[in-house]
């Protein structure tokens, strides 16, 4: 019999290839993504046919074909899957794509993103009209006795249906390319794209031939020769990793398969196989990179598959914020295609897969802590990162966290937060019973005041990562009656209040001398002189900021929305220490020679805070020379 009819794909629908045209259009490589996906499908059902037995033909081996003709302007996309009668042509392509087409204009004219709209009314077939202007069907089905159809659409409504001349089962769908779209025709263009969406697809996907050489004897010297030959350019790896179990696959196999995805990293530090099937479907492979210290966060590096179709690298709403500085792959086919952000925002099952993530992450954290605690201290530098961003923005990852994250003082020694405490705890409490930590932001700059809190054996942690402002809110929003300290926010003697007071070697008249020599020698605005009776060894002069001035100041630096902070003009102390030496020294003194010694032990402590610069740098190094 001879098949031969035409007809309107639906009433509804006069409307919808100008939106699908019109909204898909930024987005508009995707069309090969949809097109090879249901190609795959249609090959994996024959091979679930052929097992359950209701089909007893020959499935032979799985293949889907692109190929490209340039001089025709045609993509053709060809699978040896189920195929289709002309009946299904009408079910599937006529009626059921359209079955929603009115609401689907309705809803769509505003989008913005082709992801919000394919996948969603089953219109993954149409996305070809976002490059073609012609749009042909010639296919084959498995069934008995069935006949080839074709069908030729033009991107109206309008469609025709005829007797086909394909010979064996499975679909050709060929694309006549429009004038706009002939960037596609370029094989380079559908190499990338293929790679991109294409590269773990179940199902072999050929893309024309490639060159490579192969052993061909050997020359008279002996040496090999080789010879180039002609192969299949097979785009896919079709059982990525993820796919198999994790006792089948050694490290070199985790290894290898990252490399794969990102060529010139380094090696990364572990990783962590997913793997879950209730409640949801979800597997995959998480990799913690080695992270440099200033934050670089190289987001957009895990990527999101859905039964093995590559969807995104936007995961932001799957992935918990402090985990998007992992590697790798996550695939889950309870994440549809249309993956629009408001979809993602509203999910149950993506909220699930967030949490279960997050618990995976953290388990695997304490297990390699718990195994071996040496290896997990050297990887510290690379991970810490990670866990404080985590213990901050995540409360249940700080519940786990809280036993596993390290701390580490200027003596690079690491301690869990419950081993800290009991460190410090007999020397660093202060008369109010709260335990007072210290820490350094910077070593280098910092050493004159850790050396002074040595002397008094306080211990002093360092805690100079960009994210440090913010994990040292939490752990005093945390921690019992602790509070911390930057260790030049005060003198040592100052900086854990005690009981004990050190007595004063200068009489009042004495004090109120002092403290208007130092006025007088102080030219830098916002520098407040108090005369403090310190240990005799103390440096005589010590400028510090209170640390709540500071750390408001800091935050407004960081954008923390302590803007009127950031505002407001610098503040120091000036600490005099009345006990030492020099300053009897300097009362003693009487004019020039009173002013140059005050103005030098001021600028010996602004020195030591990195505070002296330009043209005040210079006359300190003249008067220096002199004093000399």
């Amino acid at each position: 019999m001879s098949i031969q009819e035409k007809g309107n794909i639906s009433i509804h629908t006069e409307n919808i290839f100008p939106i699908i045209k019109k909204f898909l259009y930024s987005d508009n490589e995707i069309f090969l993504r949809e097109l090879v996906s249901n190609a795959v499908d249609a090959v994996q059902k024959i091979k679930r046919l052929g097992s359950l037995g209701q089909f007893n033909g020959e499935v032979g081996q799985p293949l889907v074909q692109v190929a490209v003709d340039k001089e025709a302007k045609t993509i053709t996309i060809s699978d040896n899957g189920l195929g289709m009668t002309a009946e299904e042509i009408k079910k599937y392509i006529n009626q059921v794509a359209f079955s929603g087409a009115s609401e689907f204009v309705e809803k769509f004219k505003d989008a913005k993103d082709a992801n919000e709209i394919i996948g969603k009314f089953g219109l993954g077939f149409y996305s070809a009209f976002m490059v073609a202007d012609l749009v042909e069907i010639n296919t084959l089905s498995y069934q008995d006795g069935a006949e080839p159809a074709r069908w030729v659409c033009d991107g109206s409504t309008e469609f025709e249906i005829t007797e086909g001349t394909k010979t064996t089962r499975g679909t050709d769908i060929i694309l006549h390319v429009n004038k706009d779209s002939e960037e596609f025709l370029e094989e380079s263009k559908l190499q990338e794209i293929l790679d991109k969406y294409a590269k773990f697809l179940p199902v072999p996907i050929k893309f024309g031939t490639k060159t490579e050489s192969e052993e061909d004897g050997e020359d008279e010297e002996g040496k090999k020769k080789y010879k180039d030959v002609e192969v299949d350019n097979i785009i896919n790896t079709t059982n990525p990793i993820w796919t198999k179990a994790p006792a089948d696959l050694s490290d070199e196999d985790y290894l290898k398969f990252y490399r794969e995805l990102y060529p010139f990293s380094e090696e990364p530090l572990f990783w962590i196989h997913l793997n879950v099937d209730y409640p949801f479907n979800l597997t995959g492979v998480l990799y913690f990179p080695k992270l440099k210290n200033d934050f670089e966060m190289q987001r957009n590096k895990i990527k999101l598959y859905s039964r093995q179709v590559f969807i995104t690298d936007e995961v932001k709403d799957i992935v918990p914020e402090f985990l998007m500085l992992l590697h790798g792959v996550i695939d889950s086919p309870d994440i549809p295609l249309n993956v629009s952000r408001s979809f993602l925002q509203a999910d149950s099952n993506v909220k699930k897969i967030n949490n279960y993530i997050t618990k995976k992450v953290a388990d695997k954290l304490a297990e390699l802590f718990a195994k071996d605690r040496k290896s997990f201290e050297d990887k510290w530098k690379d991970i810490g990162l990670f866990v404080k961003y985590g213990m901050i923005s995540e409360e249940k990852f700080y519940d786990k966290a809280k036993d596993f994250a390290l701390v580490g003082n200027t003596k690079n020694e690491l301690y869990t937060l419950n081993e800290y405490k009991e460190k410090v705890a007999p020397l660093q409490t202060d008369k109010n019973g709260t335990v007072v930590y210290l820490y350094s932001n910077d070593a280098s700059k910092q050493d004159a005041f850790i050396q002074s809190a040595n002397k008094k054996d306080y211990d002093v942690l360092v805690l100079d990562s960009p994210i440090d402002n913010h994990f040292i809110q939490q752990l005093e929003q945390k921690l019992e009656k602790t509070s911390i300290k930057r260790v030049d926010s005060s003198v040592a003697d100052k900086l854990i209040e005690k009981d004990e007071v050190n007595e004063h070697v200068l009489s009042e008249d004495q004090v109120k001398e002092v403290t208007t020599i130092f006025e007088k020698a102080i030219t830098k605005p916002g520098m407040q002189v108090e005369v403090v009776a310190l240990n005799p060894d103390e440096l005589p002069v010590t400028i510090t900021m209170d640390e709540f001035m500071r750390r408001m100041k800091d935050m407004a630096a960081m954008g923390g929305g302590m803007g009127f902070y950031g505002q407001m003009p610098d503040s120091y102390k000036v600490a005099i220490n009345g006990n030492h030496k020099l300053v009897s020294k300097i009362l003693k003194a009487e004019g020039e020679e009173q002013s140059n010694l005050a103005k030098q032990a001021v600028d010996l402590a602004l020195l030591a805070q990195g505070m002296l610069t330009g043209a005040e740098l210079t006359a300190f190094v003249s008067r220096s020379v002199e004093l000399i």
